[in-house]
């Protein structure tokens, strides 16, 4: 006979068994939930979700938004194949690029694929577009073999220094982060010539009154106590992940223009591809002329917590030898620097390639976008605040401003990457996207 402690026992385990049972089988019947919109707002936002997830860079994470809303446009641009759906080929490119580009979520972009299948007719024209799409896929994987892309993700490398002294750059505080990833800037573009091809001019010299009176600007303006909350919140909005806010804007306004699924793959191609060259170039530009940050110059050779051995000179660090500049120990910015040289900016670049996109498509600098970004009252990582943005130029306008007030730039690297962006996007965009559903 057994005892009521052997009873109990048994008892527990036949309802572990049953638990285990019960939760497999909901495992295998959960279904993975696609986004809204439609299959290319849908792909769009599943490789947003992978890109970013995976802990790329912005500037790199382009570069993998690029290869999949390149292949998705691809795979259905005006010209291709008739008697295939085009829902299908989009489904098999995204797939067989993400799938390709970040193995270890391969499982989770096979059960998006099967349920975004499941959804269309089971017909030849499904099987045909599939097979076209899986066969663009592996084209464009094809192609940009060698590209220049480094792996892991997130992986700094090596490049040319030049001699320390003041005006170069070198790793700022608070944690002076190995470089970030100084090789997008030798990735082979997708459209442009050459990384080089729009190279700006050196910043200005440390003797000229430009130098002198934007580095008063952004002492003033860009410090962590700056008491003006117009200047402090707009600069805490462009902190947003770049990616985030520029493919979400593209699937809304997709939307609500009633865009085809063939311009939806436009719009999403125009922007990842425009911004990937865009951050190709200004990553090239920024270790080709590495200036130095402003938590550099501004604490200067006042502050030993402003630099580090890092191997770009001494601690305390240089002056800039100007008499009209008067450094401030104990200095910070109230944006976190991020750790790759300063000229020119990058966020400048990319947004002003992308007041381009919108114009373009949209036909009129007359864009009126609602753009989202941070708000530092929300959680980590939100999209909670709205800037409306009339004009092209009123989009750039604020850029410019919310990384001088944010203390991370001087505003003439502001004003080059605002230059930089859309030279590279007029390039792109003529070169790749010359008419509305033209490849």
């Amino acid at each position: 006979m057994k005892s009521h402690r052997q009873t109990t026992a048994m008892a527990a385990a036949a309802a572990a068994i049953v638990l285990a049972v019960f939760a497999a089988a909901q495992v295998r019947d959960a279904k993975a939930v696609l986004p809204p919109g439609n299959t290319v707002a849908q792909w769009d936002t599943i490789a947003e979700n992978t890109v970013v997830g995976s802990g790329a860079f912005q500037n790199e994470s382009f570069i993998y938004m690029a290869y999949t809303t390149q292949a998705m446009y691809e795979a259905i641009s005006p010209g291709e194949r008739k008697g295939q759906s085009a829902d299908a080929a989009v489904i098999g490119a995204a797939s067989t690029v993400l799938k390709n580009y970040f193995p270890s979520q391969a499982t989770a972009i096979a059960a998006l694929r099967q349920e975004a299948l499941a959804a269309l007719p089971d017909s030849q024209a499904t099987e045909v577009g599939l097979r076209y799409g899986d066969l663009t896929g592996n084209k464009l994987i094809a192609a940009r073999e060698g590209d220049g892309r480094q792996t892991p993700i997130a992986s700094s490398s090596t490049f040319p220094k030049l001699t320390p002294g003041a005006g170069v750059w070198r790793l700022t505080p608070a944690a002076f982060a190995a470089p970030q990833t100084p090789w997008v800037g030798d990735v082979r573009p997708f459209i442009l010539e050459s990384a080089g091809q729009f190279l700006p001019p050196p910043p200005p010299s440390l003797q000229s009154s430009t130098w002198v009176t934007d580095f008063n600007e952004v002492k003033t303006h860009g410090s962590s106590t700056n008491p003006d909350a117009t200047e402090r919140s707009t600069a805490m909005f462009w902190t947003a992940n770049v990616v985030r806010q520029y493919n979400r804007l593209a699937r809304e306004v997709a939307a609500a223009q009633g865009s085809s699924l063939v311009d939806t793959a436009r719009l999403m191609a125009m922007v990842n591809v425009v911004a990937a060259d865009a951050g190709i170039s200004v990553m090239h530009a920024k270790y080709h002329y590495l200036f130095w940050r402003p938590v550099t110059a501004i604490n200067g050779s006042l502050d030993a917590t402003a630099v580090t051995n890092d191997g770009f000179g001494p601690v305390p660090g240089f002056d800039d030898g100007n008499a009209a500049t008067t450094e401030q120990a104990g200095w910070r910015p109230l944006v976190p620097t991020p750790n790759h040289p300063e000229y020119p900016s990058a966020h400048n670049t990319v947004t002003s390639g992308q007041a381009e996109v919108f114009s373009h498509f949209l036909g009129t600098d007359l864009i009126n976008l609602d753009i989202h970004g941070f708000d530092p009252a929300g959680p980590a990582g939100n999209l909670n605040a709205v800037h409306h943005f009339a004009t092209a130029a009123d989009l750039r306008a604020e850029i410019e401003n919310a990384r001088v007030w944010g203390g991370i730039h001087y505003r003439f690297a502001d004003v080059a990457g605002l230059h930089l962006g859309e030279q590279v996007a007029d390039y792109d965009l003529s070169h790749a996207f010359s008419g509305k559903g033209d490849k």
